[in-house]
């Protein structure tokens, strides 16, 4: 008897438990687990919200001040970008629980703007131009009619998007092998010890990415980067003199480093980055919905995208940078089961305070680049690794899908192959848009498969089935983005199923276990 009742009083906790753990997307929780649940998120976020400024600073030979100011202004954004996507503000922001950062899409085509306009504080000018105007166009195309909507989506099926996810892992893998090898023009670079740091960071990271427990692994480049900063720091290769210098309190103000300089040819590439991005959000918007079980329309759609317009304008005025629904923060819902929206306003929260706090940003600018290249690296294999399991999903037998992806991946590495046919023999405008794979890689799939496969049907999915993790929370992420075919197909199997059951009762129960073992999932599982 006394087993049955500690058997009983374990099973209640269990259930208490498991209530406590799926609380409703609207549901406000009390200020403790708001705080506990909000920190989490920023826990799991964090390493992929400040490395783009680190990366973007570091190439255009920012000094370790502006390095700092770049980090605080980007976390800044990132909680006041949060808040609007998960709080909601008349029809803007999808009121899901979705953590804004800034987009790995843009790294590369800002470094490429950024050294095309000579680097340094001017280069953030030409950046910041183009981003303010491409936030503006992303804003006004999300209030566009419904049908006008649609049509520019038909752009991107799986072949044009997994096509584009995998050229961005691999353009971008150059960038943390060159942190790697001690940061590009630095006086020791490609010395040993910098691939040391690069090789022990990434060891780290990969065991706690396969023996820790979920959350842990969610973390895993976070806790790689504080690992290997550490090392450093008592090898006495990690210097954090700057910590002592910065302020405790700092306010990121409008325009800090000037007025934005507004150029064509650099806005036109921000226009392509924000419709890849577009692209990011919609899946990811659809794959939270899944998961707490809130329908997504249209409608929710382009309020999603129209606070990631909102967020990028604001981003170009506060010295920041564009933002994307976070694939990795995705993820964690779907492990925490947390479902409420309002833990994203308390990880917002949480942000925004990290953004007033230079010296954070400090110790964060003081990671040596031989650290920084082994996370950084782990990262940018992870998103083409998410690029090439969106190819899966279509048939590369089909000779010309073969075509678009294999010509678009030449096409992408063009910029780093032959660097010199554009500097040397391109005008530099000209050059600051096209001396860049992602820009080559993506207009040339766009093109490619409209000359071979056309528009895509409307009942055809346009949203893949994987967003751009940058840690490994984003896994479980994956399962939640299930194609709207996908789901029709199991359906017509179950469907058929009950009838075959109708007429043989073993008939039927053998398709059951067949629908069964394809996955469908019944509403008690979800």
């Amino acid at each position: 008897m006394k087993g049955k009742a500690e058997m009983a009083r374990v099973a209640a906790r269990l259930s208490d438990s498991g209530q406590q753990s799926t609380h409703p997307v609207d549901e406000v929780l009390p200020l403790p687990k708001l705080a506990l649940y909000g920190f989490q998120h920023v826990l799991a976020f964090y390493a992929g919200a400040v490395i783009v400024p680190i990366i973007v600073g570091n190439a255009l030979k920012l000094s370790p001040e502006q390095l700092v100011y770049l980090i605080n202004a980007d976390l800044f954004t990132c909680g006041i970008a949060s808040i609007i996507q998960a709080w909601g503000i008349g029809r803007i922001g999808a009121r899901l629980p979705l953590i804004q950062g800034v987009t790995f899409t843009a790294v590369s085509p800002m470094i490429a703007i950024g050294l095309g306009a000579g680097g340094g504080t001017a280069a953030l000018l030409v950046i910041y131009g183009a981003v303010i105007t491409a936030g503006i166009a992303t804003f006004a195309f999300a209030w566009l009619p419904a049908k006008a909507f649609r049509t520019v989506m038909r752009l991107f099926p799986p072949v044009v998007t997994g096509t584009v996810i995998t050229v961005l892992g691999i353009v971008l893998i150059p960038v943390g092998l060159n942190d790697a090898a001690g940061g590009l023009g630095s006086p020791d670079f490609g010395e040993p010890e910098h691939f040391a740091y690069a090789g022990g960071t990434m060891l780290f990271i990969l065991v706690l990415m396969k023996l820790g427990r979920p959350f842990v692994s969610s973390i895993s480049i976070l806790l790689g980067l504080v690992g290997g900063t550490a090392v450093a720091f008592l090898l006495g290769d990690a210097k954090f003199g700057d910590v002592g210098k910065s302020d405790w309190i700092g306010i990121t103000t409008p325009f800090h480093f000037g007025v934005p300089k507004f150029e064509w040819f650099p806005i036109l590439l921000m226009l392509i980055v924000m419709l890849i991005t577009m692209v990011e959000t919609t899946g990811d918007t659809y794959a939270v919905g899944d998961i707490v079980g809130k329908d997504v329309d249209s409608e929710t759609v382009a309020r999603a995208l129209r606070a990631d317009g909102a967020a990028t304008a604001l981003g170009g005025v506060l010295n920041s940078f564009p933002y994307v629904a976070f694939a990795e923060n995705v993820g964690l819902v779907r492990m925490t089961k947390v479902k409420s929206r309002f833990v994203v306003v308390a990880a917002g929260v949480f942000m925004i305070i990290l953004g007033l706090l230079p010296k954070a940003a400090a110790i964060v600018a003081a990671v040596p680049h031989g650290v920084l290249g082994g996370a950084a690296t782990v990262m940018f294999a992870m998103v083409a690794l998410a690029g090439i399991q969106t190819l899966a999903k279509v048939d590369l037998k089909e000779e010309k899908n073969a075509l678009i992806v294999g010509v678009s991946l030449a096409f992408a590495l063009l910029p780093a192959t032959v660097p010199v046919f554009f500097t040397k023999h391109m005008d530099a405008d000209l050059s600051s848009l096209l001396n860049s794979g992602v820009t080559l890689g993506a207009t040339s799939a766009i093109v490619l498969n409209l000359i071979f496969n056309g528009l895509a049907e409307d009942d055809v999915p346009l949203v893949p089935a994987v967003a751009l993790p940058a840690q490994s929370a984003a896994a479980p992420a994956e399962a939640e983005k299930a194609d709207p075919a996908d789901k029709a197909i199991k359906a017509s199997k179950a469907d058929k199923a009950g009838q075959a059951g109708q007429a043989d009762e073993a008939g039927g129960a053998k398709a059951e276990q067949a629908v069964a073992a394809d996955g469908v999932e019944t509403p008690a599982s979800s």
